[in-house]
């Protein structure tokens, strides 16, 4: 064989290779492929399903028996069946609705609205691919139990959805210290978090908290339930 034909192969080789290394855009590699472990992005398992299964998987509006709009909102794979174009949250009906006004709006009135935070971040995770990463993002020390900068995160995240704006869940509100306070002082919170006997299992129709998050208000209760 003469040096023409393997140049030819050579090129062949080197243009297969660029094909192979070309960055697809997020969309194009979007399979619903469960990523575990801990990744620089936004956790799916941690930091959003528990903002969509407390704002928007709840009686009446996007839950597997209410399925408002043919949205059902509590699991990934729900998710992601519809109004959500991974790479692009602006592209995105779910993530529009968010900054909606009127009853175009979701949450719905007379559900409380998604906090800025919160917002920013379910966009986040749908710009970075809408992937299912799980076994991420967990940062929790049992030993750290302020109201502030602990307890409050975990109430905003698993319990305001249901538990606040005007017509709140079990006519329970958790929407800041002082109501969280009410629950903590006659046992509610605690029983019903930990699951025990005769609560309530919150969150509703959700996963349960993390040992650590438990063990955190239970220490924080123990110690006052103060506001620090």
């Amino acid at each position: 064989m003469n040096k023409n034909f393997y140049l030819l192969v050579i090129v062949i080789a080197a243009i297969g290779l660029m094909n192979a290394c070309k960055h697809l855009p997020p969309e194009s590699g979007f399979n619903g492929t469960t990523v575990s472990g801990a990744n620089n992005g936004v956790c799916f398992e941690t930091d959003i399903l528990p903002l969509f299964q407390s704002n928007c998987a709840k009686s009446g509006c996007h839950d597997a028996a209410s399925h408002q709009g043919e949205y059902i909102l509590d699991s990934y794979s729900n998710i992601i069946k519809k109004g959500l174009v991974p790479g692009n949250a602006t592209g995105s009906k779910i993530y529009k609705v968010l900054f909606e006004t009127g009853n175009n709006k979701m949450p719905a009135p007379p559900n409380p609205d998604l906090t800025a935070p919160q917002k920013i971040l379910i966009g986040q995770w749908i710009n970075e691919g809408a992937r299912n990463t799980i076994g991420c993002g967990v940062s929790c020390d049992s030993n750290q139990f302020k109201y502030a900068a602990n307890i409050s995160v975990i109430m905003s995240t698993y319990c305001t959805g249901c538990h606040a704006g005007s017509i709140p869940s079990g006519n329970i509100l958790l929407n800041n210290y002082a109501n969280v306070k009410i629950q903590a002082n006659n046992g509610r919170l605690v029983g019903a978090v930990s699951h025990a006997a005769g609560y309530s299992a919150m969150p509703k129709n959700a996963n349960k908290l993390s040992e650590c998050q438990i063990a955190q208000i239970r220490k924080w209760v123990v110690a006052g339930a103060l506001n620090n």
